[in-house]
């Protein structure tokens, strides 16, 4: 049994032998499950997403699968579960593995909104039997959704660390808030080397700097940082700076969810590998990213 931070006791084991009768509407191209519901999207000429599903579903379960890349992607998946729900679907759980505006769960100066949510509460209106998410950002997001159950990236890191070359590896944590999650995750895969780190944020940007890394020296050990969101990249590299300073060796990067909004060339000079997976991703393997793909089935 799981209890999410709602309060919602979840059996994963029953609901996982529930999956083989389960079909599934996938909205996103990059997140597939079968057996698949044949359906069409398409965007009105003033910019409103729209689907027609054409295959039944009466008395089936069915699940949504979705890569929340965009706010429209968001308006299609509330469509779905509605369009569903009209045809007489006998339940629907909902995976959305990059949950968006989980990293707007505060509100860190006057005017702005508690983003996470504003979402949160559309989805819930939608009456959804389950939502799973993927390494939430932290523990606001599945607070927020009601009946949620959030994945943790243990298996996620489990495959990477088996893929990197390396008999004298460190995890790294890069900033305090990553720490609890570290804890679960190095006791979980039963790992003994784990480097902490920390940051500043500027409360009015966002922005952070000055990474600071709580070791003297590393002696050429092999470094995975492991964090949930990879945006533009800018806090790695200089924490991969922060790290070759204090003598480590190999740098690698795992992140559940690879926005790379500046693209992976400005990665490239600082990590010897970097690991993600099709949660937001859509770019496949490439001689420096390596995608680890999430199967919702597989994860129960």
């Amino acid at each position: 049994m799981t209890q999410n931070t709602c309060g919602v006791l979840l059996s994963i084991p029953k609901f996982a032998s529930k999956l083989h009768k389960m079909k599934f509407l996938n909205l996103s191209k990059g997140l597939q499950c079968t057996p698949a519901i044949a359906h069409e999207t398409f965007v009105f000429s003033g910019g409103e997403p729209h689907l027609k599903i054409t295959d039944g579903v009466v008395g089936e379960p069915v699940g949504i699968t979705v890569q929340a890349r965009t706010a429209a992607d968001f308006i299609l998946l509330l469509l779905a579960i509605e369009a569903l729900h009209n045809l007489g679907a006998a339940s629907v759980e909902v995976f959305i593995p990059y949950f968006p505006a989980a990293r707007q769960d505060r509100r860190m100066v006057g005017g702005e909104p508690l983003s996470v949510k504003v979402y949160a509460q559309m989805l819930n209106t939608a009456q959804v039997r389950h939502v799973f998410t993927f390494d939430a950002h932290s523990e606001v997001a599945p607070a927020v959704l009601d009946r949620c159950a959030n994945i943790s990236n243990h298996e996620f890191i489990r495959t990477v660390v088996s893929a990197i070359p390396s008999n004298n590896l460190a995890l790294v944590a890069p900033d305090a808030g990553s720490a609890k999650k570290m804890h679960h995750l190095a006791a979980a895969l039963a790992w003994k080397n784990v480097v902490q780190c920390d940051k500043t944020r500027n409360v009015a940007t966002g922005q952070l700097s000055n990474p600071n890394v709580f070791a003297d020296d590393l002696r050429g050990m092999d470094c995975l940082i492991v964090d949930d969101i990879c945006d533009g990249g800018g806090t790695f590299i200089q924490l991969a700076e922060a790290l070759k300073n204090k003598n480590a060796g190999r740098i690698y990067l795992a992140v559940s969810h690879g926005i790379f909004s500046k693209g992976p060339d400005v990665l490239e000079p600082h990590f010897e590998r970097i690991f993600t997976t099709n949660s937001f991703y859509n770019g496949g393997t490439t001689a420096l990213i390596e995608m680890v793909p999430l199967s919702f089935p597989s994860l129960f």
